[in-house]
């Protein structure tokens, strides 16, 4: 619950309430933009010191090229070990303006990586150049599940993705989303080799492709995260 009211503060002060369990969001991207994936969980001070890092580090983000997307709340943490609050879409221009922030921030705002660990208990980033133009809708109606993918060998995980993907549709899931080639920070290092997002009618659907997934094994597989987002 408590997670659930700092994400509605960070739609509230950061997107004016652009909240996915509030209506359906259609996020689009152009090939060469750049994918950002934020997976954070907020501290009991974060709607006392976010409205600095609004003015500081999210005003240069903003000046930089970034444009915030939808933010979405973990409900349910289904494979691996990290626990995170938020899901959060944004958007930068390119490589080259993803990597100026990256590159000039402390510059610009000496005390960044400070005021993220006052605001933030964990904060893990990837991001990643879109090969093609890509549009699909979050539907506040569905069931929405991430799944981030380690491979331990990449012939043995290709055979792993291709039976998982034939499995999820076979079960019911539509996939809207897969990234390849992850990028991340130093500090907040997020980098799966395999990230993909499905859309499943309920969650009865997705729990009973979650069995057969379990019957597939970890041949491959060095580690996994998935959620359940909302």
């Amino acid at each position: 619950m408590r997670q659930t009211k700092l994400v509605l503060v960070v739609a509230a002060i950061l997107l004016g309430g652009l909240l996915v369990n509030a209506q359906s969001k259609t996020v689009t991207f152009k090939k060469g933009e750049v994918l950002d994936i934020l997976l954070f969980t907020g501290k009991p001070e974060f709607s006392k010191l976010f409205p600095r890092y609004k003015e500081t580090a999210f005003t240069f983000a903003v000046k930089t090229g970034y444009q915030p997307q939808p933010i979405l709340s973990i409900v349910e943490t289904t494979q691996g070990g990290i626990q995170p609050g938020s899901f959060v879409f944004g958007k930068w221009p390119g490589v080259s303006a993803r990597k100026k922030f990256l590159n000039e921030i402390t510059t610009e705002v000496p005390d960044f990586h400070e005021q993220r660990r006052a605001m933030w208990s964990s904060f893990f980033l990837a991001y990643y150049e879109m090969e093609k133009d890509v549009s699909f809708d979050l539907n506040p109606e569905k069931v929405l599940v991430a799944t981030a993918y380690w491979k331990d060998e990449s012939k043995t995980f290709m055979n792993f993705k291709k039976e998982w993907l034939k499995k999820a549709k076979n079960n019911g899931g539509k996939v809207l989303l897969e990234l390849n080639d992850a990028m991340s920070s130093v500090g907040y290092m997020y980098k799966p080799d395999y990230m993909v997002l499905t859309e499943w009618n309920d969650r009865a659907s997705f729990y009973a492709f979650a069995k057969v997934n379990m019957q597939m094994g970890e041949k491959g597989i060095q580690n996994v995260n998935q959620f359940i987002i909302k």
